[in-house]
């Protein structure tokens, strides 16, 4: 498959491009471009430094980072987030603190990771009645 050029914009001083850190990884890591401290409990939109223009058919999906979320209990808040199409701001990952212990993000620390994925649309089609199945 061929790779999908998606147009990216430095806001500020962002650490560096997401990345694939192996050949069979499906997500990039993003990175953080601010420290931020987080208490026991504590949400927070951490800055990436990046403005995407992803291209019409495709979403960039923001997940956690399993090491992340196992060792500190840090995660995004609302997994998967979505970046749409017609998004163009500064892309900022939504975490949370779910461990015991305050935790400090610092800038460069790899946070979250993207995934790129195709997008549907849906046309409603009303029905009678749908097919049922044996669930």
């Amino acid at each position: 498959m061929s790779p999908v050029v998606v147009p990216v914009q430095f806001v500020g001083d962002p650490p560096v491009l997401p990345q694939y850190m192996t050949a069979g990884a499906s997500g990039m890591d993003v990175r953080a471009a601010e420290t931020v401290e987080m208490a026991s409990g504590a949400r927070a939109a951490v800055r990436t430094g990046l403005a995407v223009a992803v291209p019409r058919g495709w979403e960039i999906q923001i997940r956690p980072r399993s090491g992340l979320a196992l060792r500190h209990g840090v995660t995004v808040v609302n997994a998967p987030g979505t970046i749409d199409s017609d998004y163009r701001g500064e892309i900022g990952i939504l975490l949370v603190n779910l461990g015991r212990d305050s935790y400090t993000v610092e800038r460069g620390d790899r946070i979250a990771q993207m995934v790129l994925c195709p997008v549907g649309r849906v046309e409603w089609a009303v029905a009678v009645d749908v097919t049922r199945t044996d669930r």
